[in-house]
């Protein structure tokens, strides 16, 4: 009597490549997607705080590493904002190219946050100056050549010459010309254009301080730097309320 044994069933080599294959693409499906909602949960947190400091949108961009290894760690190596019609102080119609370096959410902003450096520039263009001083001046020029803005005053019938400068890590404004019809212009209306001005460079967010401003032949162009900030726990990156991603 004879008897017939039973093989295992092989699997051919076309069959295994493609289980593989098919393994490999739901995997780096699953990591794709898990970087995605990283990306998309960080920069939603990262904005709400930075959009509460300026007073509007702003866009948020991140360096090389993966968003996902920074959903675990806290730790965004660097990334960049930028902000249009942004309002510091008195100021209205600041536009906002930061970078910042080394931000670590601690337990992912409950217990506070630091950032390691930061950069920024600042422009504001002549028709946001004119509408911060608004019933001051009525027409606003600048000249990048000779570093002046002229702003006409009584209903253009004056001008005022100022030329901006950083002192020691503040604007201060020089007025350089104030002349009606050859005489002086009331010191009063010369102070406030001054303090006006002079006040809406003195506010900015996470110890950022001016390190230099031109004057361009549209407006003005102020460049800022910070060092290591800390955040305290319960603060945002604008300071107010708490940062939890």
């Amino acid at each position: 009597m004879s008897t017939q044994t039973t093989s295992d069933p092989k699997i051919s080599r076309r069959t295994l490549l493609i289980a593989l294959g098919v393994v490999a693409a739901l995997l780096v499906a699953a990591v794709v997607g898990t970087e995605a909602y990283a990306r998309h949960k960080i920069s939603s947190c990262i904005s709400n705080g930075f959009e509460q400091s300026m007073g509007s949108r702003i866009d948020v961009s991140f360096g090389p590493k993966p968003m996902l290894l920074s959903y675990v760690d806290g730790k965004v190596s660097s990334m960049t904002i930028d902000s249009e019609d942004n309002k510091f102080g008195p100021a209205i119609g600041m536009n906002v190219h930061a970078q910042f370096n080394d931000v670590e959410m601690k337990n992912r902003g409950a217990d506070g946050a630091t950032i390691g450096s930061s950069t920024a520039t600042v422009t504001w263009n002549n028709a946001g100056i004119q509408q911060t001083l608004t019933g001051m001046v009525s027409g606003v020029k600048s000249s990048a050549s000779t570093g002046l803005l002229t702003l006409d005053v009584l209903g253009g019938l004056a001008q005022l010459e100022v030329q901006p400068k950083v002192v020691n890590g503040t604007v201060e404004i020089e007025t350089k010309s104030a002349q009606f019809l050859g005489l002086g212009l009331p010191t009063d209306l010369v102070q406030s254009i001054v303090d006006t001005f002079t006040t809406s460079f003195q506010s900015y967010p996470l110890g950022l301080k001016p390190t230099s401003i031109k004057v361009t032949d549209d407006g003005l162009k102020v460049d800022l730097a910070g060092g290591h900030t800390d955040l305290p726990a319960g603060q945002n990156l604008s300071g107010n309320q708490q940062i939890k991603c």
